[in-house]
């Protein structure tokens, strides 16, 4: 802006100095030109009193080189001339000044050379005789004198020149200062230009229009982090060349990602999966699929996003589904072992029946097929009634309100009870600790440790021991389990507490059961708010804890 108002001061100055020389020298010239046709007129006044005394022969006698003396009679034809002879000058009568002369007394006229270099002043009068005197002189044309003038001309224009850029760039600087001074953060409180004020408001109010709404885009970007970044969903959005734009902490969580580099999404995971989900949603289709990650299990959703027409990026959203997964597969796994358990009683109710059905079974084998059918029932009823357990205890709608339950004497009950089938193959059953109360569901609580002990002493060896411990502290209650029994294999132990989980098929037909009992113990724990423990090795034995809060 200051280069621009020196370079329109420089040749604004520069315009109006030539136009203005060009102007002193045309108003000078008009001005001489003027007074010298006065002189002429004087002149001419002079020589035709002169002439009127002395007669021609005074023109004859003229001495003058700068101006000529003609006499003109009233035809046009030349009388006498003092520059040239007169027989030998063409009628003047149609000459500008001879004809203004014979008609209004007197009259001028100017004539320029072919070159232009030079013009000639004519002025003529009419004489009392009805002679016409007229006198001329030539004169410098203002081109000649110009170029006469040329080089002090230059030297004043360069010396213009000089002072038109110094002033040119002080008034510049003097009208660009306040400019440059002014304050934008504050523009209402400049005191500058009155001419700027509007525009000084106009930007007042527009910046804080643009503060408001940098305000307002910081705050939906802020809601935006807070939203995103408490999200258990990951989240992740990529241009349309698959270049990462923003992500949350959630994403790189659940893409067990440490560190995030600056390039394409498919550097975040490698899996197929997640590759072809990528290329479909950035050609513009809705796209759904499953990847796994060690044991996890995630559902990505993506979703392209258009600009009229043309995919510009996508978004997509990662969902972990592990335990939906597991759920699913649980359900699976806990229909078909439902099916398999209830098959196996109702194939051998079905069939005995079938055969009592015929009538030509004796009736000592119907007694047989009696207790069969009996037995399978109430295994057919041990099932059921073990499942309705668990899903009481999975919905805790167990009908039964919570209170304070003594674990060591509970424990001396159940225990008491199982001893007659621990006899059978001399198991020993103890007791050991002291009082514990905790809060809860007695009925429950009795189940789950007739579980622990039905299970220690089924899978225990002939002449072994089964002990239940009972301690207590200062914030919890503890409730062991341990026998000397074939143990659980390392690799089976996380398993052990999944519905109608065996891990010894054969060895759980033997000695009978629904495969729930465990189930029904970590469920109940679950209910309770209890920690269980595991401890097993193979050969020597298992030992299962119950870690109650205390009432």
């Amino acid at each position: 802006m200051n280069s621009k108002i020196f370079r329109s001061n420089f040749i604004t100055s520069l315009l109006v100095l030539i136009v203005t020389i060009v102007l002193i020298f045309g108003v000078l010239f008009e001005y001489f030109e003027t007074q010298l046709t006065n002189e002429l007129g004087s002149e001419a006044d002079y020589i035709a009193h002169a002439i009127e005394n002395d007669g021609v022969s005074y023109i004859n006698n003229f001495k003058n080189d700068k101006k000529r003396i003609t006499l003109i009679d009233e035809n046009g034809v030349v009388i006498a001339d003092t520059s040239a002879n007169e027989s030998e000058l063409d009628n003047h009568s149609d000459r500008d000044e001879v004809k203004k002369a014979m008609k209004d007394g007197s009259g001028t006229s100017v004539r320029y050379s072919d070159t232009l270099m030079e013009k000639t002043i004519y002025y003529a009068v009419r004489l009392d005789d009805g002679n016409i005197l007229r006198v001329s002189t030539t004169q410098q044309s203002i081109i000649v004198i110009l170029l006469g003038l040329m080089y002090p001309i230059l030297i004043v224009l360069v010396i213009a020149l000089i002072i038109t850029v110094i002033l040119s760039y002080r008034v510049s600087k003097s009208i660009i200062n306040p400019i440059n001074s002014l304050d934008l953060e504050h523009p209402e409180n400049n005191d500058t230009y009155e001419e700027l004020t509007p525009l000084l408001k106009k930007i007042s109010l527009q910046k804080r229009h643009i503060n408001e709404q940098i305000r307002t885009a910081e705050q939906k970007q802020e809601e935006f982090r807070l939203i995103t970044e408490n999200m258990t969903e990951g989240f992740l959005v990529i241009d349309n060349q698959a270049n990462l734009l923003t992500y949350n902490s959630a994403a790189l969580k659940l893409l067990d990602i440490t560190d995030v580099q600056e390039g394409t999404v498919l550097m975040l995971n490698r899996t197929k999966g997640f590759r072809d989900t990528v290329q479909r949603v950035l050609t513009g289709e809705h796209s759904e699929s499953t990847i796994n990650i060690d044991d996890k299990h995630y559902n990505l959703i993506a979703n392209p996003v258009y600009e009229n027409d043309r995919v510009i990026g996508a978004v997509i959203v990662i969902l972990d589904v592990t335990e939906y997964t597991n759920r699913e597969k649980m359900r699976s796994e806990f229909t078909s072992n439902v099916s398999h358990e209830l098959k196996s009683p109702l194939t051998s109710i079905s069939g005995f029946a079938e055969i009592m059905m015929a009538g030509d079974v004796p009736g000592e084998t119907v007694v047989d097929f009696s207790k069969t059918i009996y037995k399978e029932a109430q295994r057919l009823i041990s099932l059921v009634s073990d499942i309705i357990k668990i899903s009481e205890l999975d919905e805790k709608n167990t009908g039964f309100e919570q209170e304070p339950v003594e674990l060591f004497e509970l424990s001396k009950s159940v225990t008491e009870r199982m001893k007659p089938v621990a006899e059978k193959r001399n198991i020993t059953l103890n007791v050991l600790g002291g009082t514990a109360k905790v809060m809860g569901v007695s009925k429950i609580l009795e189940e789950m440790i007739e579980n622990l002990v039905d299970n220690a002493v089924k899978y225990n060896k002939d002449n072994g021991t089964v002990d239940v411990i009972v301690t207590s502290s200062d914030n919890t209650c503890e409730l062991v389990v341990r026998d000397t029994g074939i143990g659980i294999p390392q690799s089976e132990q996380s398993r052990v507490f999944e519905r109608f989980y065996c891990v010894d098929k054969s060895h759980s037909k033997l000695v009978g059961g629904t495969g729930l009992g465990l189930s029904i113990v970590k469920h109940g724990a679950m209910f309770h708010d209890a920690q269980i423990k595991l401890e097993s090795t193979e050969g020597k034995g298992t030992s299962i804890s119950l870690i109650f809060n205390k009432a």
